[in-house]
């Protein structure tokens, strides 16, 4: 897409492509196929884990996954499949067309139009949206992405989400990359309990509209608004419905990179629960079922020349999750950090300050305000 991140566009020119043998390198030549991938490592210090702190930090495999990208008789092909230490998931998977130098369709697995894109961040933890299913979610369905001048816009209609909403046919639910809502949480039901009533996101459509300004001199503002609709269900009915808009700016002026966002969700229910229970990464969690967040993140790109080492990003990324249901108390985090582009490599350094945030000792299911921290490094090689 045009005006990409930061981010995307160094991620992108590290996924190179890796064929292992003579024969399915000229295939995949022919077809128009690649084989790429990453394997990423990862180091932690917690300060809410004493052992983890008394050990001083952890390293621990973070994920190798294998890309497949490319074009076979004019449709286009995008794939990713990951492997982590306690699941493995399909990331993405879809097929698209280009039906003219203006429109694009796709259909698969693929990615929600919603907000800044194609991330609302700079670090290696996203944004607080991504832990709500606001920032690079995935799910099933369709979408049209149509691009002329100073315009884009991506229309999308979801079936259900990426293991095939309430009912799919699944032994994990929460064995998932990107969050969704699983089911509703019950008065007293546990933070990280499996949910007693199963609900699943289905029948959703979103539209993003954004337009570009163009300085002659400074670079590019990119503006726009995002909204999302759609239903929840369980078994046998719809039981509630849900909707999301939010007004966003992702702008590029020379090395600078700023990004905001202003974002408000709700989930509906027919029961009245205050509180949805979410599935990622393994294991559930829970969320208020209504509230407004706010992200501010600046980012600055420095080229170098330090033997392999060929750019520095220098970034702060701020979210709040605030006025939630439920009489949640609010959710900050700050990351800041720098990214190393070194050939293959791609390296994070992230310092979190955060209250009450998944990963950083915490949950947004909370009412406590105590503050933790994280001392981050994740390195990733890419091929």
């Amino acid at each position: 897409m045009k005006n990409k991140t930061l981010k995307a566009a160094i991620l992108s020119a590290l996924a190179l492509p890796v064929i292992g043998t003579m024969p399915a390198a000229m295939a995949a030549e022919d077809e128009g196929i690649d084989f790429g991938g990453a394997v990423r490592f990862q180091y932690s210090y917690e300060d809410w884990d004493e052992g983890n702190e008394d050990r001083g930090g952890d390293i621990d495999l973070d994920t190798f996954r294998i890309n497949v990208d490319g074009t076979v008789g004019d449709v286009i092909l995008s794939g990713e499949w990951r492997y982590y230490q306690y699941m493995e998931v399909i990331h993405h998977a879809w097929v698209g067309y280009d039906f003219n130098e203006n429109w694009q369709g796709q259909a698969g697995i693929t990615k929600v139009p919603f907000g800044v894109m194609p991330y609302n961040s700079h670090s290696f933890f996203f944004s607080s949206n991504y832990y709500l299913g606001l920032e690079d979610d995935y799910d099933a369905g369709f979408k049209a992405l149509f691009e002329k001048g100073p315009w884009d816009v991506q229309l999308a209609f979801f079936k259900n989400d990426e293991l095939g909403g309430v009912d799919g046919y699944v032994s994990d639910r929460s064995a998932r990359y990107s969050y969704d809502v699983v089911g509703e949480r019950g008065i007293g039901e546990g933070t990280y309990a499996d949910p007693v009533n199963p609900v699943g996101e289905t029948n959703t459509f979103v539209g993003r509209v954004a337009h570009t300004l163009t300085h002659s001199d400074t670079g590019s503002t990119e503006i726009g608004v995002s909204t999302m609709f759609g239903a929840l269900h369980d078994d046998v009915e719809d039981v509630g419905d849900y909707n999301a808009a939010a007004i966003h700016l992702n702008g590029n002026y020379g090395r600078w990179n700023v990004q905001l966002q202003a974002t408000q969700y709700e989930y509906d229910m027919d029961s009245g629960t205050e509180r949805m229970a979410v599935g990622a990464y393994a294991f559930y969690d829970t969320i208020a079922a209504e509230a407004t967040t706010y992200t501010a993140n600046v980012a600055y790109s420095m080229p170098v020349s330090w033997g392999p080492v060929t750019n520095l990003t220098f970034y702060n990324d701020y979210s709040l999750v605030t006025d939630k249901s439920a009489d949640l108390d609010d959710t900050t985090m700050n990351v800041t950090g720098m990214a190393v582009s070194a050939g293959g490599v791609y390296a994070y350094f992230d310092y979190i300050m955060a209250e009450n945030q998944p990963f950083i000792g915490g949950t947004m299911d909370s009412t406590s305000s105590e503050s933790t921290n994280r001392f981050n490094i994740n390195v990733g090689y890419y091929f």
